[in-house]
């Protein structure tokens, strides 16, 4: 009986082992896969966060393209036409004439369309153009109201090598153009220098003639002669004021128009009214151009007091030639090209003749 009994015990205990071991097994296998899991979940999460980080500076590194892009696409904003995209180099020595009523945000905007690290502003010569010196120059042109009463224009300016001609970019300046600005800095002299002229909002511009003269003489140490900056201002508004007024012609060809009548007078020393009324009267030939009478006085005015001042005009010869150049290689009028490059294929002889004709 005992041995059955210890027989149906052992036979019982072997039953409950076997029972138990494929429950272990199991359990143990269950752990195993939950561990497992645990796992696959970590790297699962290790991964989402690589792609989370990778993301992030996909959009960061879109973000700035954007905002490149933006900044770019302000600046070819602010940029005027027919600019020369003058930059300022690491090794030039400009000189700044900046507004004096400025703001620290307005002249950190300013430096930056030039190109000028604000930061690095004392490395530059820097003089101030005030509003009592804008209204002391232009007055006489234009109203007090146009010129208003803080001073925001400001200009940059490099001298250049003789020959380098003049190169002028604008920025935010709606009103005066680039030509505007040569034709004016031409008549009082300046030939070779790289310019850029910008306001910290769109402004006209028209002042900023004012700080060219001052920071021109403070890097060259010459003096400009008042009269002659008068004039210079006095051009830049007159203008100004007939491409708003002439028809049929674009900005670039009213331009073109004065600097060509400004040439055919220094080419021939014509000093007198009825010289320059036939001067005038050749060039709306050659343009196409019908003047009203006040628009015939406003340049009969001007060139007279250009004239008047005794200056060396043979740079406008330089000038006007290098604008029809200019106006040819954007495809101007073909009819105005062929009458006005007559005139300069033939060096001037033939317009020097025909007025020594008509005065002898």
């Amino acid at each position: 009986m005992k041995k059955n009994g210890m027989r149906v015990t052992s036979l019982f205990l072997a039953a409950v082992m076997l029972a138990s071991a494929p429950v272990t097994a199991s359990a143990a296998d269950t752990s195993a896969n939950v561990e497992g899991e645990v796992v696959v979940d970590q790297t699962s999460q290790d991964q989402t966060s690589a792609e989370s980080q990778n993301q992030a500076g996909q959009d960061q590194t879109s973000a700035e393209a954007q905002d490149q892009s933006q900044a770019s696409a302000a600046e070819d904003a602010a940029t005027g036409a027919n600019s020369d995209n003058v930059t300022i180099q690491a090794d030039d020595k400009p000189y700044l004439a900046l507004g004096a009523d400025l703001t620290d945000a307005q002249k950190n905007t300013v430096l930056s369309l030039m190109g000028i690290d604000p930061a690095n502003l004392g490395n530059y010569d820097v003089v101030y153009t005030t509003n009592a010196e804008e209204h002391q120059y232009l007055d006489s042109y234009i109203s007090s109201s146009q010129i208003g009463s803080k001073s925001w224009s400001s200009v940059v300016i490099v001298k250049r090598d003789k020959g380098n001609g003049l190169n002028i970019s604008t920025r935010n300046i709606n009103y005066c153009t680039v030509g505007m600005y040569k034709n004016a800095l031409t008549t009082a002299g300046i030939t070779d220098a790289d310019i850029i002229v910008a306001g910290p909002q769109e402004i006209s511009g028209t002042a900023a003639l004012v700080g060219v003269f001052k920071a021109y003489q403070e890097m060259t140490g010459e003096t400009i002669n008042a009269d002659i900056i008068d004039a210079s201002l006095n051009e830049l508004v007159v203008t100004g004021q007939l491409e708003q007024s002439i028809a049929g012609l674009s900005d670039e060809e009213v331009e073109e128009f004065i600097a060509y009548i400004k040439s055919v007078i220094a080419q021939n020393d014509l000093k007198d009214e009825a010289s320059i009324n036939q001067a005038i009267d050749d060039a709306c030939s050659k343009y196409n151009v019908t003047l009203s009478d006040s628009e015939r006085q406003q340049i009969v005015d001007l060139l007279l007091k250009i004239t008047s001042l005794g200056i060396n005009l043979d740079s406008l010869v330089d000038y006007a030639e290098s604008l029809y150049h200019s106006f040819k290689d954007g495809g101007g009028d073909s009819s105005v090209l062929s009458s006005v490059g007559t005139f300069f294929s033939n060096v001037f002889s033939s317009i020097a003749d025909f007025f020594k004709g008509l005065f002898s």
